[in-house]
């Protein structure tokens, strides 16, 4: 099961650093997936452009987050992220269920990377655009076990 947090407005980078901070202590989440309005790059100067970091790691920061879809183990944590996104979007947002990052490979995949689609892990699709090299679009942080 997935949820879609949709904030009323476009967060930035110091927003999106402590709501996914606190997203990540929350133990019925599986995966998060920040989406966006592409930056400019660094060299030009946005402020957003920067690292962020998420549990220890470093991550480049490459959209304006407009939405954060996390895929879920069980519909109690939903309270959870609510009580997270109450504290970090006074401004409003809405969460909505439903079924929002694919959780298996498609004959796109089977065409962009070809012989290799069977090396890349299952937990990597879904995780960013189909036209983007997979490599520079996401980042696996390990949940602690």
């Amino acid at each position: 099961m997935d949820i879609e947090i949709f904030p009323h407005r476009l967060l930035n980078a110091d927003t999106t650093e402590k709501l996914l901070n606190d997203l990540e202590d929350v133990e019925g989440i599986k995966r998060m997936v920040v989406h966006g309005q592409r930056l400019p790059p660094a060299e030009e100067g946005n402020p957003d452009r920067r690292f962020i970091t998420i549990k220890g790691e470093k991550i480049d920061l490459q959209v304006k987050v407009g939405r954060i879809l996390l895929e879920i183990t069980d519909e109690e944590c939903i309270d959870q992220v609510k009580d997270i996104c109450e504290d970090h979007l006074p401004f409003g947002y809405n969460i909505h269920v439903g079924t929002f990052i694919r959780k298996q490979k498609t004959v796109t995949d089977d065409i962009k990377y070809g012989e290799e689609v069977d090396e890349i892990p299952d937990e990597m699709f879904g995780l960013t655009d189909q036209n983007a090299q997979l490599s520079d679009r996401a980042t696996i942080i390990k949940k602690d076990d």
